[in-house]
């Protein structure tokens, strides 16, 4: 056979090869895409079937603001409101303000008492939830504080935090949600609630952490099980990530 004839089949060959190679690249492509859809899918159905929990659970009379993008997820608000529920007479102190202050503002009411104070740096969204509360006439059960973000010296380091001078000087706080400040503040930006509001809590309270799947809040984790050895730490699988802290 001439030399000409082989390498014609050589390269069929090669293109053969190359032609194969890609169609199975596509085809694993392929399946990922279709396993990312039903992922997707199935992440999508959990969250309205949270959502839908949680209206009927609240007994909620107005629609709730968005619960997608910055807002907190409706399957970690229900985490939130459902141990909310189980307290009687409660003082709950959250870092950040939006759907959750509505959410427990709306379970203090259902307890028959409570307050909620919430710590906002920015006066835009303290603004829009200080409206949304007086919409679900839940203004009596929650006090959004202009808190901005400023300097706190811990362990040798600044850290930009909510201002807490206009907190009320009440003795502790029977539950802390943490879902500020942003993440774009400063590396481990929510940190300083550790050692700034941990020592406020009553015996047995609870802390619930948002976002915590992201290598920030897990880092923040860390090292608040070193400094607060006697913190519990559970983990409900939420969207974005949940830790659930207790001092056993």
């Amino acid at each position: 056979m001439p030399i000409v004839s082989y390498t014609v089949l050589s390269l069929l060959l090669a293109i053969s090869l190359y032609a194969l190679h890609k169609l199975r690249s596509m085809h694993i492509m392929l399946y990922d895409v279709r396993d990312q859809a039903h992922h997707d899918q199935a992440g999508l159905f959990r969250q309205l079937e949270a959502l839908q929990g949680l209206y009927i659970e609240l007994d909620l009379r107005h629609s709730l603001p968005p619960t997608r993008g910055w807002a907190a997820s409706p399957d970690f608000l229900l985490e939130v409101a459902r141990h909310a529920r189980t307290l009687r007479q409660a003082t709950v102190l959250e870092c950040s303000s939006g759907v959750s202050t509505l959410v427990l503002a709306r379970c203090m009411q259902l307890n028959g008492g409570g307050k909620v104070y919430s710590l906002e740096h920015d006066v835009h969204f303290a603004a829009q939830t200080r409206a949304q509360l007086r919409r679900h006439g839940l203004q009596d059960f929650a006090t959004v504080i202009d808190a901005p973000l400023t300097p706190y010296d811990l362990d040798g380091l600044s850290w930009p935090w909510y201002d807490l001078a206009q907190l009320p000087a009440l003795p502790s706080f029977d539950l802390l949600v943490i879902d500020g400040p942003p993440q774009a503040t400063r590396a481990q930006a929510r940190y300083p609630a550790g050692p700034l509001l941990f020592p406020r809590l009553t015996a047995g309270a609870a802390v619930y952490l948002d976002d915590a799947a992201r290598p920030d809040e897990q880092a923040i984790l860390r090292r608040w099980r070193q400094e607060f050895p006697k913190l519990a730490h559970s983990s409900p699988g939420c969207e974005k990530g949940c830790a659930v802290l207790r001092f056993s």
